[in-house]
């Protein structure tokens, strides 16, 4: 109760004009048992904990408790969480913005997906023909080989054998890297049609 009653006559004289009082802050805070504790300076109670400070002109600003380890990691991955959805915000304007400088309309986003699967077919087409190709060189290497059954083969025909197998493996991969290119062009258009119309849907941005 006496506690209570300090603390009263501590406002009254900051906030009756008595000079005497009003001339250095006012630090106030409740203590472990829950009573007011104020002083001139800060009573070793308030240590650790929230406090209010009642300056010379009458105003009064309160002072958060400092935070435990806890509050410090929980406040610390508020913050990169707030810093990582910042920078995911910012890297999806900068991609949208990206998408609407390189097409037009719907129609430009179909016509460089036809040219680019175009240049794809004609790659893979491209790989086919040449394997096409060495095989009928390589026929000529295996007839030519029949004659050396049982026996070892000139350097020059198991050579063009060795060749001829190893250029069709190197054929048959650019044929399969291509076709897993188609599957992401196909992707990479779809997601470009379907994001570019969701923004051309967007009611504009008033300046």
């Amino acid at each position: 109760m006496r506690a209570a009653v300090s603390y009263a006559l501590l406002l009254l004289a900051l906030t009756s004009g008595d000079e005497g009082f009003a001339a250095a802050s006012i630090f106030c805070c409740t203590d472990e048992q829950g009573r007011p504790v104020c002083g001139d300076v800060l009573p070793p109670a308030c240590y650790a904990r929230a406090y209010r400070e009642l300056g010379t002109s009458g105003r009064a600003r309160t002072v958060e408790a400092p935070l435990t380890a806890e509050q410090r990691a929980q406040r610390a991955a508020e913050e990169r969480r707030r810093s990582e959805q910042e920078r995911a915000l910012k890297e999806q304007r900068r991609k949208d913005q990206a998408l609407l400088n390189t097409y037009g309309s719907e129609k430009d986003i179909e016509v460089m997906r036809s040219r680019a699967e175009r240049d794809l077919n004609a790659a893979i087409q491209a790989a086919q023909d040449r394997i096409t190709e060495i095989r009928r060189l390589r026929k000529k290497f295996e007839d030519e080989a029949e004659f050396y059954r049982n026996r070892q083969l000139p350097a020059d025909i198991a050579k063009g054998l060795r060749d001829a197998d190893h250029e069709i493996k190197a054929q048959e991969s650019v044929i399969e890297s291509k076709k897993k290119d188609q599957e992401a062009i196909r992707q990479k258009y779809d997601e470009d049609l379907r994001r570019f119309v969701e923004l051309s849907k967007r009611p504009p941005v008033r300046p």
